[in-house]
């Protein structure tokens, strides 16, 4: 029951000039197949009752117009016509033919035809299911209260039951295909939209490092995959960044954090994980590593961050940052850990800057 109302409470978006491509491409393919239908029918129907009957021969001619005027004629518009002549065909075969030869299987389309329409609301598509239940129930009562027009014997009916539900299914099939694949395609893309999304999420715009939020959720990730790993967690500060900035400009600022953003990549490699994580601040994650070894990275890292040499408007400078440095306890909450590694860095910071504090 829920999965009804669910369905009865979805919006169906604002109709557009045109129907999608895929929607347009059933509604071809179907009557293409149909074509192809109503043409062996005149046939068919010639064997079986020895006449040229002419509503066959319509159907044809009216299906081929309608085919070959596609891209002239709205969507919608041709979902009318579609639904039209096939309704009309269904009736009229009943009439002639009677129930047992199975025309009244060519409705079944129709039901696809109608669910797939996304600019259609629920309780539209509800009335469409209705309306084709009731055409077909009427059908069928007419057939039990009437004799068709042409008694046909027992072959005849097998060959004219075949070709309907042969008709029928290679429909139904080509509009599986085409809705199947189009929602696989959807799903696909918007799992790679996501994907995306969730990427830009978790990067620093400017820097293009991962933010504090995407570095948060690595550590959390690895505490969750290894409870009895080392880790080591190391916060970095520029030294006077806003004499940066004051003496060259923010631009200079934003060339610094990018120089040194690629910088602490290149010297991270695959050995730990960096973020940009606020401001002129650097968060340093180095799962399996203790504070001695996270301290010594850190030591080379502030040694190469001092000789980089850095220009910018034919101004050359350099700096220095400062980093303070913390590892895994196995009792305190990471909230803990990057708060006492971030005392560590304001210790290194009130006793001279430009060093590593363990």
């Amino acid at each position: 029951m829920k999965f009804l109302l669910d369905f009865l409470n979805q919006k169906a978006p604002r109709s557009g000039s045109e129907m999608p491509a895929y929607y347009r491409n059933a509604l071809s393919i179907s009557r293409k197949i149909l074509c192809g239908y109503f043409l062996a029918s005149v046939g068919m129907f010639l064997w079986a009752t020895g006449n040229w009957l002419i509503v066959p021969m319509v159907m044809f001619a009216a299906t081929l117009v309608c085919l070959l005027c596609t891209d002239k004629i709205p969507t919608r518009t041709n979902l009318i016509i579609y639904a039209a002549v096939t309704l009309f065909w269904c009736a009229w075969f009943i009439h002639t033919f009677g129930w047992s030869c199975g025309g009244q299987h060519l409705l079944l389309p129709l039901l696809i035809l109608a669910f797939f329409n996304i600019y259609d609301p629920p309780w539209l598509k509800a009335v469409y299911f209705m309306a084709l239940l009731i055409f077909r129930m009427c059908l069928y009562a007419y057939s039990l209260q009437n004799t068709a027009v042409y008694a046909i014997n027992m072959s005849q009916s097998v060959l004219i039951q075949s070709v309907n539900s042969v008709t029928l299914f290679i429909i139904m099939a080509c509009l599986c295909i085409l809705f199947s694949t189009n929602l696989q395609d959807t799903e696909r893309q918007l799992r790679i939209n996501n994907q995306e999304l969730h990427r830009e999420a978790g990067t620093d715009p400017l820097t293009q490092l991962p933010n504090r939020r995407a570095m948060l959720e690595e550590m959390e990730r690895f505490c969750k995959s290894s409870p009895d790993m080392p880790f080591a967690v190391a916060i970095a500060d520029i030294d006077f960044f806003k004499r940066v900035n004051d003496t060259y400009g923010h631009n200079c600022g934003d060339y610094t954090l990018k120089q040194l953003a690629d910088k602490f990549r290149e010297t991270a490699g695959t050995e730990y994980s960096v973020c940009r994580w606020g401001g002129e601040e650097f968060c340093f994650f180095m799962p399996g590593k203790n504070v001695d070894e996270a301290g010594s990275k850190m030591i080379d890292l502030n040694v190469a961050v001092s000789r980089m040499p850095l220009s910018f408007e034919g101004n050359d400078f350099s700096i220095t940052i400062t980093i303070g440095v913390e590892e895994n306890d196995f009792r305190s909450p990471m909230e803990a850990i990057l708060d006492r590694a971030d005392r560590k860095l304001y210790m290194g910071k009130s006793h001279g800057r430009n060093q590593v504090v363990v």
